[in-house]
């Protein structure tokens, strides 16, 4: 989701849709806005992951203080890079996350399990899309800090020295790559996949999430659609 529509995000649930990435990174989301869907997509049974700012830790504990199932790091260089980032997701003696008695919590007290019951179940996901986390990606999955990878095609292949992102020889290599890393790691990776080929080629080699739709690419296709079908 690139903008905070709380319509859109009853459409993907009614529709089938189980999880959604909050692509804070690159586009506005007032607090008060980011707070309202997380709380309707958790209402609606949607698994919810936040896109971040930046690999710091202030973006990190304001995302895990909203109770998101997940958070995506951008911008993520090599692991002594990202170490403070990922930290703040876990709580000691893990990590250094800190303690927020609200929504995290479910606004009570919390019980015996709660501290290691979160750093279980919030996943960290550091970014795979620039080549010092290419080149660092082994020892990013080995961290007892992260949870698994999200690769970001797009600036994974600039950064590798292509001219675009076309799921090529090359670009196919590198996904690859990145997933057998993750499988010997015995962690899960993820991937945006909008093109039918994608899907299939990153469904065998094992990703756990195919996030395979976007925002404004759905208003794109159902306003040709529209257009497409249109009497005259």
């Amino acid at each position: 989701m690139s903008t905070p529509n709380l319509d859109l995000l009853e459409i993907a649930a009614d529709a089938g849709f189980r999880r959604v990435v909050l692509d804070i990174e690159h586009n506005g989301y007032d607090a008060d806005r980011r707070e309202a869907l997380v709380v309707a997509a958790r209402g609606l049974g949607l698994a919810v992951c936040a896109k971040i700012e930046a690999p710091e830790p202030v973006w990190v504990q304001r995302a895990v203080d909203l109770g998101v199932d997940a958070v995506i790091l951008p911008h993520v260089g090599r692991l002594a890079e990202a170490e403070a980032a990922t930290a703040a997701c876990k709580f000691p003696p893990l990590g250094t996350r800190s303690y927020a008695a609200g929504r995290s919590a479910r606004f009570k007290a919390p019980d015996d399990d709660y501290f290691a019951r979160q750093n279980r179940e919030v996943l960290c996901l550091p970014m795979i899309e620039t080549a010092e986390a290419f080149d660092d990606a082994e020892a990013l999955l080995a961290s007892p800090l992260v949870d698994g990878i999200f690769v970001g095609p797009f600036d994974l292949a600039l950064t590798r020295g292509r001219a675009t992102y076309g799921f090529v020889d090359g670009d196919r290599a590198d996904i690859a790559r990145l997933a057998g890393l993750a499988q010997a790691a015995g962690k899960p990776w993820w991937m945006p996949t909008w093109r039918p080929e994608e899907q299939a080629f990153v469904r065998d080699h094992g990703a756990a999430v195919r996030v395979v739709a976007a925002e404004h690419q759905l208003l794109s296709l159902g306003l040709k659609q529209v257009l497409d079908t249109l009497v005259y």
